[in-house]
């Protein structure tokens, strides 16, 4: 880390002192799930909570590694959206316990990776002579950027559900479904099956898995909704970076999400 003057080390220590406490109270938090899930014997769920442990540090190291000072709020945010997903949702299970955690969760990423992909180009715009980007350019780059990371992390979800046979794309019960597959006549025309009660499955030892009250959707309902929320949350970031470009002062709340480059050193 650089040499910082007195006013400067003091502003970034005030402005630093929210999401610090924060860090500390997460982090306090995460060792003590470890400590419960290695007495459980749940080596899985340990694992976990080292991996957010990793993710805590991250928003240092970039903003050390790039010199980049990140908004407290922003900070605020991805140590909860770390401890939200990786603790609550994945240890705790509130993904299965609260219907709408997930999509929360995904909303709110997209949101966020608008802001980065937002801040880079942003940077690029300002200290460059040589490039000046529309402010329309610079919130579809974000949108895009956003959507980007969103795709990958689906992608990520099937890889881990087909190798490691997790269920990162969560299954749902459906009643009804729209299928050519089931045409008799094998014609590119749906059939509708609908109310459906219950289905059975029949493994190959002569057991069987009764599935009550629909059919199981292995993902792609989940997937869908994931990107879908990730859309809403990048385009909702994407119109409020549009606005600050176009005016910085009247839209200055959005600074809270920004990352931006700061010359902290003497």
């Amino acid at each position: 880390m650089g040499k910082f003057s007195k006013k400067m080390r003091k502003k970034y220590n005030e402005t630093n002192k929210k999401s610090i406490g924060v860090y500390l109270i997460l982090r306090i938090l995460v060792i003590l799930s470890m400590i419960v899930q290695i007495v459980l014997g749940n080596i899985s769920n340990a694992v976990m909570c080292i991996v957010a442990l990793f993710l805590f540090t991250l928003p240092t190291i970039i903003s050390e590694t790039f010199k980049i000072g990140i908004p407290t709020v922003l900070e605020i945010i991805i140590y909860l959206f770390i401890y939200s997903s990786a603790i609550l949702g994945e240890i705790n299970n509130f993904y299965g316990l609260i219907p709408f955690w997930d999509t929360v969760l995904h909303t709110m990423n997209g949101f966020l990776c608008a802001g980065i992909g937002f801040s880079l180009v942003d940077l690029l715009n300002q200290n460059s002579k040589k490039v000046n980007l529309s402010p329309l350019y610079i919130a579809i780059v974000a949108f895009c950027f956003s959507m980007t990371i969103g795709i990958l992390w689906e992608f990520f979800e099937f890889s881990a559900d087909m190798v490691v046979k997790t269920d990162m794309q969560k299954d749902r019960i459906v009643r009804d479904i729209s299928t050519v597959e089931l045409n008799p006549n094998g014609e590119n025309s749906p059939v509708k099956v609908n109310n459906i009660e219950s289905t059975v499955l029949y493994l190959e030892n002569g057991e069987t898995v009764t599935i009550e009250n629909g059919y199981l959707d292995i993902g792609i309902i989940d997937t869908m909704k994931d990107l879908f929320v990730n859309f809403i949350g990048a385009i909702i970031f994407s119109v409020i970076g549009f606005l600050y470009i176009k005016n910085r002062s009247k839209y200055k709340f959005a600074k809270n999400f920004i990352p931006v480059k700061e010359n902290l050193e003497e």
